[in-house]
């Protein structure tokens, strides 16, 4: 029988706030300063909804571990100046988190700091205080199930009932393998056919979400 979902955990970048259009954008310009020249597609098939860890791994094997900590320190900076110059919560989410009815939490693969950084900017930060949980805290990011079951279990919901919004392959990936239902958002940067799978319901109105969920 299948268990009717009691928690909605959402990624941050690209879900809640519309952050990884500047992150794509960042990337790709360091990737051409620093000598490892990326397309967006690029960027969006290697590094969204990933790690911090698991990106600079991916760039110290290219360009070697001085090159890649220049790039991690470089992208912060960059990324913050363009998050204080103008970063909103993604089209449709208030009205999305209203119509919900369900406890929801944060599951992401930022830091703490970046999301305190970027849900403050857009107001969202008091609104899931307490229940914002990163990749900083288990063994294994995204695609690895590990963040959402620590998600849950901190929560207190069984796996079995909880459904993730996600807008990133290795996002959706992750929660089909803690055994969850994958919500994937097709209204950023990842194209619908890469959200696709099993257990996974693709969208790209976050308005929908709430019919969405209820529906399952």
């Amino acid at each position: 029988m299948i268990k009717p979902i009691e928690l909605v955990i959402f990624d941050c970048d690209g879900v809640l706030v519309d952050s990884e259009r500047i992150a794509a954008r960042v990337q790709v310009a360091l990737g051409a300063e620093l000598g490892w020249p990326l397309t967006e597609d690029e960027v969006v098939d290697r590094f969204i909804g990933r790690s911090h860890a698991a990106i600079r791994e991916q760039i110290a094997a290219r360009l070697g571990e001085d090159t890649a900590a220049v790039w991690a320190e470089r992208f912060e900076e960059l990324h913050r100046e363009a998050v204080d110059a103008g970063l909103a919560p993604v089209e449709g989410l208030p009205e999305a988190l209203d119509g919900l009815g369900l406890p929801t939490c944060v599951a992401s693969s930022g830091s703490h700091d970046k999301m305190r950084h970027t849900l403050g900017r857009t107001g969202l930060h008091a609104r899931f205080a307490g229940r914002i949980f990163s990749a900083t805290e288990v063994p294994r990011g995204k695609p690895a199930p590990d963040l959402f079951l620590y998600a849950a279990r901190q929560m207190g919901v069984d796996p079995a009932a909880c459904a993730v919004v996600e807008d990133s392959r290795p996002g959706v990936e992750a929660a089909r393998a803690a055994g969850m239902r994958a919500f994937g958002y097709a209204g950023g940067l990842t194209p619908a056919e890469r959200l696709a799978g099993r257990d996974t319901v693709v969208f790209h109105d976050m308005r929908d979400l709430p019919a969405l969920v209820a529906a399952r």
